[in-house]
């Protein structure tokens, strides 16, 4: 198991569809011990049973939009685990009425809140966890093709996942020297509780499933498999990359059978 003896947080179990879950098991089944970090009391409730599922604890509720949650999940998190290993953030949210219409047509507000909950937020928790990796660890990320590509209807979530990949490249940077590393993962469209906010999910599994070089859509096993590699020790040359876990869909210049 190559994450035997290793400990770590994850953030953003919603439920069973949720990518955060898929990689909780996979890194659970890899032998990792780890906590689970939520959003709220409602999602605390709803997660419970998973982390029971896991047989890790209850999970700690971090609300990622305040420093001082952040610093209160985190004092928690060092009592119980004076040092970890991995991180993971799969931390993202948008207004529903800034994914639909047009881009230039996102409000203020809108904008501030995706950046803050999507993108600002894994500089924050980063921050928080770097005085728990003592002898160095992982930082990984969730992201999608978005980020570099206009995609219909992911408006302001694309544009701060653009913000989140260049996040990736100068956490790596500053925390290099700590032997900590920072990826991502661009995983292809998966049906899960944020996504279904994106108009059009549907067509966009269709056409992938028919496009990709694999003919088939990515799995949320395919995206915990990945994840797991990422965060042990067998990617330690590997920090402020993106690696696309989409069954080939990001290499393509013309999208349709060929």
């Amino acid at each position: 198991m190559i994450l035997e003896g290793k400990k770590g947080i994850i953030f953003g179990v919603a439920n069973k569809m949720s990518l955060a879950w898929h990689i909780a098991k996979a890194a659970r089944e890899q032998g990792a011990d780890f906590l689970l970090g939520v959003a709220n009391e409602r999602f605390r409730e709803r997660v419970a049973p998973l982390a029971e599922e896991l047989g890790v604890p209850e999970p700690l509720i971090c609300d990622v939009t305040s420093d001082e949650s952040i610093q209160s999940t985190f004092r928690v998190i060092s009592e119980r685990m004076p040092e970890i290993d991995f991180m993971v953030h799969a931390i993202a949210f948008a207004q529903k009425d800034d994914l639909k219409g047009r881009f230039v047509d996102t409000s203020r507000l809108g904008y501030h809140t995706a950046q803050d909950i999507s993108a600002f937020s894994l500089a924050a928790i980063s921050r928080a966890a770097e005085p728990l990796m003592k002898q160095g660890g992982s930082i990984l990320t969730l992201s999608y093709i978005g980020a570099v590509r206009a995609v219909p209807s992911y408006n302001v979530m694309g544009v701060a996942k653009a913000a989140l990949e260049a996040s990736v490249r100068y956490l790596a940077t500053d925390l290099g020297p700590e032997g900590i590393r920072v990826n991502a993962i661009s995983a292809g469209p998966i049906k899960t509780l944020s996504s279904s906010a994106v108009r059009g999910l549907k067509e966009k599994l269709d056409q992938q499933q028919e496009a990709t070089p694999l003919r088939r859509n990515v799995t949320g096993e395919d995206v915990g498999n990945s994840a797991v590699f990422l965060i042990s020790d067998l990617s330690a040359g590997i920090t402020g990359d993106v690696l696309y876990v989409d069954c080939g869909y990001h290499i393509l210049g013309v999208i349709g059978p060929q």
